[in-house]
Order: C-alpha cells, then structure tokens, then sequence
C-alpha cells in the first residue's frame, strides 16, 4: 500500500520505518524538504536530525505534505497536534478526501512547562476537529495512547498482551486500521465507537504523562474484560 506519513518527529520517523518493514511504499511528509534536510542540528529530545534518519531509510521517500498526501491510498498524521489542522490543510483537502486518516497525533500545550496540558477536552477533541475540517477524509483515532516504538513493535511490552483503541465514524476505515494494527502485532484493539470517543484515548494522554514522569516510556494499559 502507497501510504503517506506526515510529520518528520520521532513519531513519525517510527511509524514511517514500521510500516517500511511490513512491505508498504512510504513516503514522509514535511512542508519544506529542503528546509527539512538541511538541518543538522538534534531535536527538541535530542533526537539526530531528519537527514541522518533519512541516509539509515533509503527505501522510504520525502516530499512536501502535498505531494505525499496525493500520491497515498493512506494517510498518517503524525505532526504535532497544535500544528495538525494547518499541516493537513497544506497537505491539500483534495489529497485526503476519500482516503483513511489515521490520527496518531495529541494536542498538548508545552507553553507552561513539563507535564503539558490539553487544549482540548472532555466536549472536543483533536480528530473530531480534523473530522470537521476534513468532511471527506475518514478519520480515525489510533495510537496515541502509547509511545512510538510501541505502536509499530507492541511485542516489545509484555508479549504484545495489553491494549490499543480505534475511534471514527466509518466501520471500514476502522476495520482497515484496524488490519494494519494487527500487522504490527496488536492483538487486543478495542473499537470506541465514533469519533467523539476519540475525546477519553486523547484525554488519557495526561495520565500518561504522569506515569512517563516516574521513569520509562515502555508502558501501556491491558483492558481486562
């Protein structure tokens, strides 16, 4: 599958080199890629720069959000969530219309520090406001409840035995997502509901920093039902 990952963060580094593994055509997404590979300089997280991780991926491909967004049957959003709505609209609403988007991203406000706040919660949420934004694009939540190298490798934690969440308003956009999930080792995804349940997986988001905040990212949740 030709699928698009836009964001050039560690995340999306992650899920560009997981779903690379699995065999699909991927293509990353960032507004300047000439801006985007000329820098040398680490990250927010001290993370090498997108280049070096580029030069270690050579099978994976870079374009302007646009380009990656037409050229997808798939598209990931894994910028950040304060910048989420403006990237995808420079990814274009033609590129997504018709098209699964996957929403891994979390709307978090570092203006006050360390733990960040949401900006959203409890009556929106960030992929019901991409959703509005992008009527024609199929949105669904996935993902955000867990680090990145979880999300593309869950048998690191447990032997894959805890839980991931789906939320949207199209039942084969989920089941689709839900498929390449399970191509990445998930077994236990549990379907929300419609895209306003997308509001408890985003608002769990500040619980797990709390926990984040007494040592190791490498955790997750296991539903038991």
């Amino acid at each position: 599958m030709r699928i698009a990952v836009l964001g050039t963060g560690p995340v999306g580094q992650a899920v560009a080199a997981g779903l690379a593994g699995l065999g699909h055509q991927v293509t990353v997404g960032t507004r300047d890629v000439e801006a985007t590979m000329a820098r040398t300089e680490p990250d927010m997280f001290g993370n090498p720069p997108f280049r070096q991780w580029r030069q270690q991926h050579p099978g994976i491909g870079a374009g302007t959000l646009a380009d990656a967004a037409a050229g997808a049957e798939l598209v990931v959003n894994a910028t950040n969530g304060t910048g989420s709505v403006a990237a995808l609209e420079a990814a274009g609403e033609e590129n997504l219309a018709g098209k699964v988007l996957i929403d891994i991203a979390n709307l978090l406000d570092f203006s006050r520090g360390m733990p960040p706040s949401l900006l959203v919660s409890d009556t929106d949420s960030l992929a019901e406001q991409i959703q509005r934004r992008f009527p024609a694009a199929r949105v669904v939540k996935t993902l955000n409840t867990v680090n990145a190298y979880l999300m593309v490798d869950p048998g690191q934690l447990a032997g894959g035995d805890h839980t991931v969440f789906v939320c949207g308003d199209d039942a084969a956009a989920k089941a689709q997502v839900t498929g390449l999930l399970r191509s990445f080792g998930w077994s236990d995804v549990i379907d929300l509901g419609d895209i306003t349940t997308a509001r408890g997986p985003e608002m769990y988001v500040s619980l797990w920093l709390r926990i984040y905040g007494l040592g190791s990212p490498m955790f997750n949740i296991k539903v038991i039902r």
